[in-house]
């Protein structure tokens, strides 16, 4: 893994919120056996449910069977993201001194969490939309410290029709935005997918949006509090991404909570910052 970030990219993290870094992670080493355990897994699952199993010929098409599997039993589908985010090279990655070596030249701290329950491999489906993230801030789903940052990685190629991450440039500046919890135009979305900016539509249109389309092997790292959403996936294909959070402990905020974790941790977000949710008033 790449563990050394140029002054360039330094500043483009504090001036955008993000950065993206191209070729972060070795394929061969870092990847590679990710993608394989995930096949292996669908495979495995696959068999158990009496499903025919067929194994690719190339670990990098490791899910050219999971689509056919969910169209089958969605539930099955569950059983993969849970069974997959206990995958050793997975958790090895999230866990790299690399990672601390990164987010150490960005917010220059040293004492680092990783937030418990913020690491998983999401699996976003075509055409679902239960699961998709409307635009937000990642500190109310998370909590530990205003002072985090998001790692995103792909595991497929991210094309267009795939939903690639639309992000805000520079909304990091506006400090933490009140949210509505429940989304009237969603009712089935429930806990941090449900969570709305108060007056999104006004706040997201003062910014432009970019889309960055990822490789395998590429990172993307996001500050907590640029407002960024999960795009529509309207192609043949799940898209497959890995994510870790990371924290400072001296974050003043953090520490007035215990750097409590959010509701992945069964804990109310309304209750924690009951100023920062907006009760009534439009979306």
């Amino acid at each position: 893994m790449r563990d050394t970030l140029t002054q360039s990219e330094i500043k483009a993290y504090h001036r955008d919120g993000f950065v993206v870094l191209r070729n972060c992670y070795d394929l061969e080493t870092e990847i590679l056996p990710i993608q394989r355990a995930i096949g292996e897994l669908i495979c495995l699952i696959r068999e158990h449910n009496g499903y025919e199993v067929t194994v690719p010929e190339n670990w990098a098409s490791f899910d050219h069977q999971f689509a056919d599997l969910i169209s089958h039993d969605r539930r099955l589908g569950g059983v993969v993201y849970d069974a997959i985010k206990q995958i050793p090279a997975f958790v090895r990655l999230v866990c790299s001194s690399g990672h601390e070596k990164l987010y150490n030249q960005l917010i220059k701290a040293e004492l680092i969490g990783i937030a418990a329950g913020g690491y998983g491999i999401r699996i976003d489906n075509p055409s679902e939309e239960r699961f998709r993230v409307d635009w937000h801030q990642e500190y109310p789903a998370q909590l530990r410290s205003v002072d985090g940052a998001v790692f995103w990685s792909p595991l497929v190629p991210i094309e267009e029709n795939m939903g690639p991450v639309r992000i805000c440039p520079g909304s990091q500046v506006e400090g933490l935005v009140p949210v509505h919890t429940t989304d009237p135009e969603n009712p089935g979305k429930a806990g941090a997918y449900a969570l709305i900016l108060e007056n999104r539509e006004e706040r997201i249109a003062r910014y432009e949006q970019v889309a960055p389309l990822l490789n395998p092997g590429d990172l993307l790292v996001m500050d907590f509090l640029t407002l960024h959403a999960s795009g529509c996936n309207v192609s043949q294909r799940s898209r497959w991404s890995m994510q870790s959070r990371l924290f400072n402990f001296r974050e003043k905020t953090g520490i007035s909570h215990e750097w409590s974790g959010s509701y992945a941790a069964g804990k109310d977000f309304s209750k924690i910052h009951p100023e920062l949710v907006v009760k009534t008033g439009a979306l």
